[in-house]
């Protein structure tokens, strides 16, 4: 589980298709302090296993259901990556809950400065949109953002400097895919009212 606040921005150092799955390999620093083999870590939003630990380096086992369902297949070397460690018990609860299980991916359609504000807007599949509320929580390459408007093919979200700043969106352009967890409380509701 995890919050959707992000502590740092990993770089990517491979990403190879190997014989059993895909491997990538991350340089960080501050995630380091007290991660394991074994440990998960949210990197772009997605829960992945540490396998390995190498100096600053950590690598990971990819699927190929993640590569298809994330935007993992578009990063090269010297990417950004955002991460964040899973949340300890007792921990302060900022953002929201984060599962770590993308759902789909998303693609930015506008992202520009408005005023003294950044304005981002995504399209995303319309089967998910029913979890969208205004003021709900989205999350968006693993950071927790708060939903502004809610459209027919997406929705939009307002960026302070220090999200920017912090995470790897000052990386992003218009077309770009991102990964998009939908609000988790939402999921369960409607499951429960689909089996009520």
């Amino acid at each position: 589980m995890f919050t959707g606040l992000v502590e740092e921005t990993g770089k990517v150092v491979a990403f190879e298709e190997g014989a059993n799955s895909w491997k990538l390999t991350l340089e960080a620093t501050l995630v380091l302090g007290d991660l394991a083999i074994g440990d998960s870590l949210a990197c772009n939003g997605c829960c992945l296993t540490v396998t390995e630990i190498h100096g600053n380096h950590l690598v990971f086992d990819l699927l190929d259901e993640t590569v298809r369902l994330t935007s993992f297949h578009r990063y090269g070397v010297g990417d950004l990556i955002n991460l964040e460690r899973s949340l300890a018990v007792g921990a302060r609860m900022g953002g929201h809950f984060v599962s770590g299980h993308v759902d789909t991916k998303g693609q930015v359609e506008v992202f520009e400065e408005r005023g003294k504000s950044t304005y981002l807007k995504v399209q995303s599949p319309s089967e998910f949109l029913k979890y969208l509320a205004y003021k709900g929580s989205i999350t968006i390459d693993g950071i927790s953002l708060t939903v502004a408007e809610v459209h027919e093919d997406g929705f939009s979200v307002w960026l302070i400097p220090h999200t920017i700043a912090v995470t790897n969106l000052h990386q992003r352009q218009v077309k770009d895919p991102v990964n998009l967890e939908f609000d988790l409380l939402a999921k369960y509701v409607e499951r429960i009212v689909q089996k009520g």
